[in-house]
């Protein structure tokens, strides 16, 4: 039997022992708290990293646990629906990969390993903890997105109310900055609901609004069109001097819109 292939039983046959002894050395250099649950889990998850390690070395092929793939993606996946950062699995790591070649070391030297041996099994076992940190961050990137998506609709909503005045009229109040993608919300979620609301008439105040990117501009115009298409009538109330003056330099033909200072001057006129 070749010295790989005795590390390779070793391995193999006391992963559980080894998995125990390195997590629980590990653990307690972490800055942040370990739950039991957490430790129990990554004992299970390193026996069969450090089984299938054993294989791996023997047939020369890094094949990773699906239970490691698993058990790294959970981890990603619980930082970011707990609103933590990254850098706190991340940082695991360095730990966990000391002690691990220091196991795998000793373990390589008792059994008369050569020096390249020795470090084509610390390169098997580099491989395996790299894609496992792999797996975490891009396991914390795809919640994270879903949760930032998420939370930019709710706001899309709450930054656009249909707010009803009477029977087939609403004011639509805009807050903030106007970029494309709000212009694109109004366009695809705002403007059916209104339709849903049979309106006859629709205020959009421009009195909250900070900043208008220049090239959605237009696209604001095309709401109205939109709107028009619909039979709904659209109002402009609280369209500030530089706003107005950035439409005209665009080429806009604001002589269709009907504009006033306020909202209460608009309710005013409209019958």
């Amino acid at each position: 039997m070749t010295g790989i292939s005795k590390v390779s039983a070793y391995l193999q046959e006391h992963a559980k022992e080894l998995a125990r002894d390195i997590v629980h050395t590990v653990v307690p250099k972490f800055e942040t708290h370990v739950p039991e649950q957490e430790v129990e889990a990554a004992i299970l998850v390193y026996t069969d990293f450090i089984a299938m390690l054993g294989e791996a070395i023997l047939s020369k092929k890094g094949k990773v646990p699906e239970g490691l793939l698993e058990w790294s993606q959970k981890n990603g996946e619980r930082t970011a629906a707990h609103g933590e950062k990254i850098s706190i699995i991340v940082a695991r790591y360095p730990y966990t990969r000391i002690v691990f070649v220091e196991k795998l070391t000793n373990a390589s030297l008792k059994f008369g390993l050569a020096t390249e041996e020795v470090t084509f099994i610390n390169t098997q076992l580099n491989y395996m903890l790299d894609i496992s940190m792999n797996e975490t961050v891009l396991a914390f990137e795809r919640v994270t997105a879903a949760i930032i998506k998420k939370a930019r609709t709710e706001i899309m909503d709450l930054s656009a109310p249909i707010v009803p005045l009477r029977d087939g009229l609403a004011v639509l109040p805009l807050v903030g900055s106007i970029n494309e993608e709000r212009v694109q919300y109004l366009v695809e979620k705002a403007i059916p609901k209104m339709a849903e609301m049979r309106l006859r008439c629709l205020i959009i105040d421009f009195s909250g609004i900070l900043q208008v990117d220049a090239m959605v501009e237009k696209h604001l115009l095309d709401v109205y069109h939109i709107l028009g298409l619909l039979g709904i009538k659209a109002i402009a109330t609280g369209i500030r001097p530089d706003l107005a003056q950035k439409l005209v330099n665009i080429g806009s033909d604001l002589s269709s819109i009907k504009t006033y200072a306020t909202v209460r001057q608009a309710m005013e006129q409209i019958k």
